[in-house]
């Protein structure tokens, strides 16, 4: 099953200094039908202008990762990391027990990026950093893995069991994604337009799939996109052992 949802469903709000399109309830903005997909929590399409940004600020719990698309943002954190993300950087942030951080574009030109929030496997994790540059050749009409809890190789790691690709497609070329029934698939088009299992998305456009099969992503002109492989977490409750009983 695939549930597009087109461009202007998204949440969009204007702070001045930032403007910010939030694609999952977050903030001030609550839709009880919108919270999650599967393990995937948030995902903000964020600009920030120069001179300004996020003070200091606490998370918790949760495995947050940011994919800058244009310009950078200066990061630092309570755990003693300063560093500069820039275009082709992707940085994870593992809240776990608790830190603080706060993010400034000290640049003089905007900057665009992705933060997403991913809920961790396990609690109680020490709060972590990794971050790792990546040269956009490298998706260049193919999947790459640049953010995984799936222990693959040359990513930025992180605590869940699940992967964040990127790709560039040139005018008819196709991908193909496998997946499976315990799996949920998370595409948002960055530029461009895309057929997913033979429905068409526009630039902007999410497609959140459940599928038993491979997933066949071409480009209808040249595209951008970012994919999301996350647990179904369906029901997030008893698994089908324990739903078995026992008899004492």
């Amino acid at each position: 099953m695939i549930k597009i949802i087109p461009a202007e469903q998204r949440h969009f709000s204007d702070f001045g200094w930032l403007k910010t399109y939030w694609l999952f309830s977050f903030s001030s903005y609550y839709d009880p039908e919108n919270i999650q997909f599967g393990a995937l929590r948030v995902f903000n399409d964020d600009v920030v202008e120069p001179g300004t940004g996020f003070p200091t600020h606490p998370h918790e719990e949760m495995e947050i990762i940011t994919v800058v698309l244009e310009g950078e943002m200066t990061h630092e954190d309570s755990m003693g990391n300063k560093s500069v993300i820039q275009k082709g950087d992707v940085q994870r942030m593992s809240a776990g027990t608790g830190l603080t951080h706060s993010e400034f574009n000290l640049a003089d030109q905007p900057v665009h990026f992705y933060q997403i929030w991913i809920f961790p496997d396990e609690r109680g994790l020490s709060p972590s950093y990794d971050q790792k540059r990546f040269d956009p050749a490298e998706w260049t009409n193919k999947m790459l893995p640049v953010a995984s809890g799936q222990g693959l190789p040359d990513t930025v790691t992180f605590h869940t069991d699940a992967t964040l690709y990127l790709a560039d497609l040139e005018e008819g070329k196709d991908v193909t994604f496998e997946t499976a029934d315990s799996r949920r698939i998370f595409v948002y088009a960055t530029t461009g337009a895309l057929e997913i299992n033979g429905q068409a998305i526009q630039e902007k456009d999410q497609a959140r799939i459940d599928a038993e099969s491979a997933v066949l992503i071409k480009a209808l002109r040249p595209s951008s996109l970012i994919l999301v492989d996350v647990p179904s977490c369906k029901g997030w409750g008893y698994g089908a052992d324990t739903l078995k009983g026992k008899r004492l």
